[in-house]
């Protein structure tokens, strides 16, 4: 199987045990045709067509190294954090992160100074994950993001206006329930996986607030997680499509009048519906809430291991910096994403109009990313406890009160290292 750009969004992502990975580096014949050091570059597997043939020009057309691209299909997140222990990894790669593992065990290197004069130029939810202690870690590369669908058509009919606020929502979804169409899909598990922190975020609240401390210890956030089981419990969701939120398929078969999914899927909804749809953020909620938008991004990075430190960075502000035709193409080329600089994303003809435009505007003005001290075991404290309020309906009180307990437990130990 291949592994997507958004499956960095889902917050319900696995973190595994480290596995060994296999002997094949990627040092073996380099795709370009420079002169200098031979650099080895992995990606994780895209099934985007076309992406791996681009990676490949753009290594080709650098004369400064021998760069030689690793197309690493399974678990990429395992290998790579595997290979960065030993010599024989890459020398530059491709990365969901860097992790803070990875930055506090000195496998990644410093990329501050790259970032000299175009700093202000990368969206800030996206590089924000990359930086600690100050610095810069890794490359923003390209803005996947997740939005609200809606159909025009259905919600005319039913007279209901695109939900403005968490209330709307839940109210525009039993009114458009029926006994053929759902009133909202938000996964097969009724939205723990995908929704993570989003609803908090739109409660004006977060995971880890700037200093570090638990951003979710407030009552607005058991009023907020509370009202999603009132989807639930109205029977407004659709549960058990035959695929899930990343799939459109259910709201382009009519299935759901509302779908909640990424920009991804934006050209499939396109061709099916034509005009009949728009896309919203998730809503607020409560006087200090905002509109909010998950996005993530994966990075260019250098390993510390490399005997090509200064080469290995030299390449990616080539590519990832000073190379702007080649970021909007891998952005938008091969599949539907946002460039990592605001400039490029303004600018690409692709995103200029319609819902495309909208889903620019929302990853700017209210995009959040998940941060970098929100551990995997704070991660499933957190969703396990939202499962229950949604599904269970358990005390939204109750539950993020040990929510809490466990995640400031957390923060207290990787800080401390």
């Amino acid at each position: 199987m291949t592994i997507s750009r958004r499956g960095l969004l889902a917050t319900g992502a696995a973190f595994g045990l480290l596995t060994a990975c296999g002997s094949n580096t990627g040092r073996g014949d380099a795709d370009g045709s420079g002169g200098g050091p031979e650099l080895s570059q992995w990606y994780h597997q895209y099934g985007e067509q076309g992406t791996e043939q681009a990676v490949k020009k753009y290594a080709a057309a650098y004369k400064k190294a021998r760069v030689g691209v690793q197309w690493r299909p399974g678990n990429y997140d395992q290998q790579t954090a595997a290979a960065l222990l030993t010599k024989s990894g890459p020398d530059v790669f491709e990365v969901n992160g860097p992790t803070l593992d990875q930055i506090q065990g000195k496998q990644v290197a410093d990329l501050t100074d790259l970032f000299d004069g175009v700093k202000d130029d990368f969206n800030p939810a996206v590089l924000a994950p990359k930086t600690y202690d100050g610095k810069i870690w890794g490359i923003p590369q390209t803005i996947d993001m997740q939005m609200l669908f809606y159909r025009k058509s259905l919600l005319d009919d039913a007279g209901v206006r695109p939900p403005r606020t968490l209330d709307e929502l839940v109210d525009a979804a039993a009114k458009l329930t029926d006994k053929k169409v759902k009133g909202l899909f938000l996964g097969n598990d009724a939205g723990a996986g995908v929704l993570g922190g989003t609803p908090l975020y739109a409660a004006g609240l977060s995971l880890v607030t700037d200093d570090g401390k638990v951003g979710f210890d407030d009552p607005a956030a058991a009023r907020t997680l509370g009202k999603l089981h009132r989807l639930y419990a109205d029977k407004s969701l659709l549960l058990g499509a035959p695929a899930d939120w990343s799939d459109p398929s259910a709201f382009t078969q009519g299935l759901t009048a509302m779908q909640w999914s990424g920009l991804w899927a934006l050209p499939v909804v396109q061709k099916a519906l034509g005009d009949d749809f728009g896309v919203l953020a998730f809503p607020e909620d409560g006087a200090q809430g905002a509109p909010s938008v998950p996005v993530g991004a994966y990075s260019a990075a250098v390993s510390t291991r490399s005997a090509h430190q200064q080469a290995g960075k030299d390449f990616l502000k080539w590519l990832w910096i000073d190379r702007t035709e080649y970021q909007e193409d891998f952005a938008l080329g091969y599949g539907f994403h946002i460039p990592a600089r605001i400039s490029l994303a303004k600018k690409a003809d692709k995103l200029k109009d319609g819902a495309a435009a909208d889903a620019v505007r929302f990853t700017t003005e209210h995009g959040f990313a998940q941060p970098l001290l929100w551990t995997p075991a704070a991660q499933t404290a957190y969703q396990d406890a939202l499962n229950r309020i949604i599904k269970d309906g358990a005390n939204p009180e109750s539950e993020l009160k040990g929510v809490v307990r466990k995640v400031s437990a957390e923060l207290t130990r990787v800080k401390s290292k």
